[in-house]
């Protein structure tokens, strides 16, 4: 999700990043066994950890080792890891090896619940605002990236950028893109890659220019509309700090969202390309009742489909889960994934 700020919630009980990265890695690395995963493996999803300690040495900062078995047990098939690069990134664009090595530790204990982990680059706020430096900073990204996992963790899922969009234009957005694919194909030729539609309203999916003989990849988009329903009461916003309360579920407002899933099937299935929905949320002011009439129309409209799903997001705000108290939002969850599926 476009974020306007970054927030980092901290715990008492620094962890020396060697001693975090003893205790997260394990034998689990035969977990990521096999063959990469197509989007009816991904299934359903939750996103996790953009905006959490860990990455900086802590540990229950505030996500929890524990919860990946939470997620697991909830049903869930995958996770997708928002993590923001180009915030460890030296000068010469190199990236911290202590957080990479969080990074392995985090991958290995995913794929030791036996959850799938796609691993997104979360950088939205500088690529939609300055598309030279995004460039320059998201190839250093993916060099390093691909490099360290080739022929390692074969279960990973790669994601290019995290919404494209704003400033970046579809042509500069399809020329990063396939800049940046090729990078990752050097090294990891069959990896499972996650390319973004052009983040706008139109949902240009139609001009997304994608390898004709590359058959791994997976399109994603995210959808909120209409964002004054879905981001209504969101603190940080201006604009929708002041709206609410707004219902949703109507004939016509289920008709506006058929109609934009629509677009996106009939693409997929014209170019035989697999469709991930890569988030979708409703911010907590909104009326209840709404807020799981639009979670439930989203993701059983997506599984109708055969796309895969991931829930935005697991704690923090739009949050399925309650960090604090330990528990599942049991109406979020319900919602999204009913009892008995």
């Amino acid at each position: 999700m476009t974020m306007f700020r970054l927030r980092l919630q901290r715990v008492c009980g620094v962890l020396l990043a060697a001693a975090l990265v003893a205790v997260l890695i394990s034998p689990a690395h035969s977990a990521g066994q096999g063959p990469s995963p197509g989007v009816a493996a991904l299934g359903r999803g939750i996103n996790i950890l953009g905006y959490d300690g860990v990455w900086e040495g802590y540990w229950n900062a505030p996500f929890r080792q524990e919860n990946l078995d939470a997620i697991r047990k909830a049903g869930f098939s995958h996770v997708r890891i928002n993590f923001f690069g180009f915030k460890y990134m030296d000068s010469d664009n190199v990236l911290d090896d202590a957080v990479l090595q969080r990074l392995d530790g985090v991958i290995e204990q995913v794929l030791a619940r036996k959850l799938i982990p796609v691993l997104d680059e979360h950088d939205t706020h500088l690529c939609q605002r300055d598309i030279a430096e995004c460039s320059v900073k998201l190839k250093a990204f993916w060099r390093q990236i691909a490099s360290r996992y080739a022929k390692k963790y074969p279960a990973l899922v790669f994601e290019i950028l995290n919404e494209p969009g704003g400033n970046m234009t579809l042509a500069e957005w399809n020329a990063l893109l396939g800049a940046c694919l090729s990078i990752i194909r050097e090294t990891n030729p069959t990896r499972s890659v996650v390319a973004a539609v052009l983040n706008v309203d139109e949902l240009p999916i139609d001009q997304l220019a994608l390898p004709a003989g590359d058959r791994n990849l997976i399109v994603t988009f995210h959808y909120y509309a209409p964002l004054q329903f879905t981001h209504q009461g969101a603190p940080w916003s201006p604009i929708f700090s002041k709206i609410g309360p707004l219902n949703w579920g109507s004939a016509e407002d289920e008709a506006k969202a058929s109609a934009d899933f629509d677009k996106i099937r009939l693409w997929s299935e014209k170019e035989q390309r697999p469709i991930y929905l890569g988030e979708f949320g409703v911010y907590e002011s909104a009326p209840a009742d709404s807020r799981v009439k639009y979670l439930s129309f989203m993701a059983r409209r997506a599984e109708k489909f055969g796309w895969a799903w991931a829930y935005w997001q697991f704690d923090h705000d739009f949050a399925a889960f309650d960090g604090a108290r330990q528990r599942w939002n049991r109406e979020i969850l319900r919602a999204i994934i009913p009892p008995g599926r």
